[in-house]
């Protein structure tokens, strides 16, 4: 694949807050090499100034959109957006010809985290189980994309996780192991948005020179700790 000395960004969901976040972020950090070519918003069909990624933090309906986008110009998709339909995750899922990422999560501390509550389970096994998670007012979901995920490695029930909304706040996951003796307790607590945006940053600049074909946090996280040890 054709190597990129800067890699232009379509930004689908340009006015969220994920997307200014993003856009804050590339223009704070020239050396990632990375610069915002183009923004879209719901309902727009065309886009005129060119790019090298389409990076998707809006609706379900959004990503529908930008992901044909991506497909009609050959160029990688990278998208965060929750609560997608089964079709459409089976769709991202299938892909071939272009690089195509999807997390529920895009920070790599958070994937770190679900790692760690699941080998808690697998040590503490027995004991029982329990997820709550705290968002900001704004956020349509509940519980979260993130906390259907995690629930799913501690093998609970989505609709046994609990959840509030309240104010700002960025987002905060809680795993609880307990037994009549003891309790362990597993948290983390976004402080601010920019955990996710600045993962989004290093997650473009690594997809765009991959092959066509599927990625999650799981194959990031594998280059990462690769790189680490280099």
């Amino acid at each position: 694949m054709k190597k990129l000395t800067t890699v232009r960004v379509l930004l689908n969901g340009a006015n969220g807050k994920m997307g200014q976040a993003i856009a804050r972020l590339i223009n704070e950090n020239p050396q990632k090499n990375l610069v915002v070519s183009a923004k879209r918003e719901a309902g727009q069909t065309e886009v005129k100034e060119p790019f090298d990624i389409v990076v998707d933090f809006s609706t379900p309906q959004g990503a529908q959109e930008a992901f044909l986008l991506a497909k009609k110009y050959k160029k990688p998709f990278l998208t965060g957006t929750t609560n997608l339909p089964e079709p459409f995750l089976f769709k991202l899922q299938s892909e071939e010809k272009i690089p195509v990422f999807f997390a529920p999560n895009v920070s790599l501390s958070v994937y770190f985290f679900t790692e760690l509550v699941k080998q808690a389970c697998k040590m503490y096994k027995g004991y029982e189980k329990a997820l709550h998670e705290i968002h900001h007012v704004h956020k349509k979901d509940a519980p979260s994309g993130t906390a259907k995920r995690i629930a799913a490695e501690m093998d609970l029930p989505a609709s046994q996780v609990t959840y509030e909304r309240i104010g700002e706040t960025v987002g905060t996951h809680s795993a609880t192991l307990s037994s009549t003796l003891d309790e362990i307790t597993l948290t983390h607590k976004a402080i601010n948005r920019d955990l996710f945006a600045a993962s989004v940053l290093d997650i473009a600049a690594w997809l765009v020179k991959r092959a066509g074909g599927f990625y999650t946090m799981s194959d990031f996280a594998k280059f990462k700790l690769k790189e680490a040890k280099k």
